[in-house]
């Protein structure tokens, strides 16, 4: 299984917050829909361990 599933319960949780009027958890989500593309990419600082290497699965 890879990551893709991530990008779904994001997206979802996007939708709560905005359709409840949950400004900050909205915006919040966007910048981790961003942070995920990045590390699932690869492009995630180095150091951290949990990162994977450079490969989607």
């Amino acid at each position: 299984m890879g990551h893709e599933w991530i990008f779904d319960v994001l997206a979802d949780l996007r939708a709560y917050a905005e359709q409840n009027d949950l400004p900050d958890i909205a915006r919040k989500t966007e910048e981790l829909i961003a942070v995920a593309r990045d590390e699932i990419a690869g492009h995630a600082p180095a150091g951290d361990g949990d990162t994977p290497s450079g490969r989607m699965n």
